[in-house]
């Protein structure tokens, strides 16, 4: 399968290169994709942060050289990347809950992280509704911010967004100004910004009966979709059973179906009344598996 084979060749690099500052543009281009799309997809896959699994097996990968080499504290934090001893012990610590030092002793409790290796599972213990639909231009509006993969905080930041808008009243602007009874959505990634950054707006269809005045707004291209739907749950669990859906389209439906995701514009979209359960959607453009 070329997508596990890419992100396993992703994998590759990042162990070829611990002893090294991570180059992220450079693991991307090993799966052949941009670092937001793969540091989102990594983190859905592992639900880990593309940043602190080179954290951990730099820190395995260490703890190891201690215990079976001589080799000098101040040295092995200058190998694995750290300007000085401290905050190589401070990292050391965080993960092993020991020094370095500490971790010469015989007997010390260390830990170990080993490589990720992404493969196929056959699960078919839990079905997953979609299904693919066709949708000519259209355009949404809203409002925007910018966020980053980087460490995951984007998994915290963007509940955060919402709850922002929410309490400060923009949410219920937003929410009349489509002049419709539908919830408001959210769409990310239609922008290719440096790094590991990322758009996200939280968004209303724009339709002639909508005020869009003041807010930013997208035409979204014709594309095929692939619309993933998630199960009935309380609104608190809105956040965690968004990311597990999105975790389920990688793991789950991406490494048998024949198609491919095309990234950027991404959609979620939600569903559900207060006092009642909420469901979302999950709208990823794709195209059909080359037959090459």
């Amino acid at each position: 399968m070329e997508w596990l084979d890419n992100m396993n060749h992703a994998i590759d690099y990042i162990e070829g290169h611990l002893t090294e500052k991570m180059d992220y543009e450079k693991v991307a281009q090993a799966a052949c994709c941009s670092v937001y799309h793969f540091q989102r997809m990594f983190t859905f896959i592992t639900n880990v942060a593309l940043s602190e699994y080179v954290r951990r097996r730099k820190m395995t990968l260490a703890a190891f050289e201690l215990q079976n080499s001589n080799i000098k504290i101040l040295d092995l934090a200058l190998k694995y990347g750290y300007d000085s001893p401290e905050s190589f012990t401070r990292a050391f610590q965080l993960l092993h809950g020991i020094t370095p030092t500490a971790a010469r002793k015989l007997g010390a409790d260390i830990k170990a992280y080993p490589r990720i290796s992404f493969q196929i599972t056959i699960k078919g213990d839990s079905e997953m509704n979609y299904k693919i639909v066709q949708k000519e231009t259209f355009t949404v509006y809203g409002i925007e911010r910018i966020f980053d993969t980087k460490d995951g905080g984007h998994l915290k930041s963007i509940p955060d967004f919402w709850t922002e808008l929410m309490e400060n009243g923009d949410y219920v602007k937003l929410l009349k100004s489509a002049n419709y009874p539908i919830g408001l959505n959210s769409i990310c990634g239609y922008q290719e910004l440096e790094g590991t950054s990322f758009p996200y707006m939280i968004c209303s269809l724009k339709t002639p009966l909508s005020d869009s005045t003041g807010y930013k707004a997208i035409e979204i291209p014709a594309a095929t979709w692939a619309v993933f739907v998630n199960e009935p749950h309380d609104l608190a669990e809105t956040s965690k059973a968004m990311q597990t859906l999105n975790a389920r389209v990688y793991t789950d439906w991406l490494p048998t179906s024949n198609y491919e995701i095309i990234p950027g514009y991404e959609f979620e979209i939600y569903y559900g009344i207060p006092g009642q359960k909420f469901y979302e959607e999950s709208w990823i453009r794709v195209v059909p598996k080359s037959n090459n």
